[in-house]
């Protein structure tokens, strides 16, 4: 997959335009569910962003009114129940390689939700950076409710650390739909913003991201990700190198003038 900022998706809308680039699923008549078409050509996607310099973040919309309702029904829990434990085992690895590749990107990934989030839409919004949503969102882990343990593309790691392990264990035991407003009040969404106002306000969370210093946006994302398992002296070590490896870069001097000039600094990413 070359050249992002003209790239066709065949199973979404991808768009690139002053540096940020926007995926939409486009199934809204079903509340947009996944294909496995879909989750592969996502992974390829954020898998390809790792080396693509012209995007500096990423913006996940809504499309119809709905973020995503997870896996297709018809077109991938009815095919799952013919496969062999080989065969299981692919879809679900791929299904996980969708989170790794959204979280060594590089690049900070901006959920915006509206309506139904389920299922692996629950998951594709915890796996994003940043996440807003109108008052209309509900965001289910339901995997329960379809016989399946709670244990899907990482929620039992992550969810927990967003919103603490009672308020996750109580979501993901139960399948229910956490509201809006419960998402916000757990930490889970950063803000609620009405729903004709949501594709502004990422948009305008995306560019002000967009502008700032890629390079060290990277390496943000790195160490948020890697220090969940380090201790704290480890931690701190970890960020020191990291901002020696930043004070190295171009955009750091370009800051330092900028402050002595009295002017706005205007980062390149090098």
């Amino acid at each position: 997959m070359q050249n992002l900022c003209h790239y066709q998706a065949q199973h979404f809308a991808w768009q690139v335009k002053n540096g940020i680039g926007t995926i939409q699923l486009t199934r809204p008549e079903r509340k947009n569910p996944l294909t496995f078409a879909s989750y592969a050509e996502l992974r390829d996607l954020f898998r390809a962003l790792v080396d693509e310099d012209t995007v500096k973040t990423v913006v996940i919309l809504p499309s119809g009114g709905n973020f995503c309702s997870g896996g297709d029904v018809h077109e991938i829990i009815g095919p799952l129940l013919d496969k062999d434990m080989k065969g299981l085992m692919q879809f679900t690895r791929m299904t996980g390689d969708l989170v790794k590749a959204m979280l060594a990107c590089g690049k900070p990934v901006i959920a915006a939700v509206d309506g139904v989030a389920v299922g692996a839409g629950a998951i594709i919004a915890m796996a994003s950076d940043l996440r807003i949503a109108t008052p209309q969102a509900k965001t289910a882990f339901l995997f329960t409710r379809v016989g399946l343990a709670g244990c899907d593309m990482g929620a039992c790691s992550m969810l927990p650390r967003i919103i603490g392990q009672s308020r996750a264990a109580d979501l993901l035991y139960s399948g229910r739909n956490m509201t809006a407003e419960e998402g916000e009040r757990w930490g889970f969404y950063s803000r609620l913003v009405a729903a004709d106002q949501l594709h502004s306000e990422a948009m305008t969370i995306a560019s002000r991201i967009a502008k700032g210093p890629s390079f060290a946006h990277m390496m943000t994302k790195t160490q948020l990700q890697h220090e969940w398992s380090m201790t704290l002296d480890q931690a701190i070590e970890a960020e020191a190198q990291a901002q020696a490896i930043c004070m190295q870069t171009q955009d750091f001097r370009r800051a330092y003038e900028a402050f002595v000039t009295k002017q706005r600094p205007e980062f390149s990413g090098d």
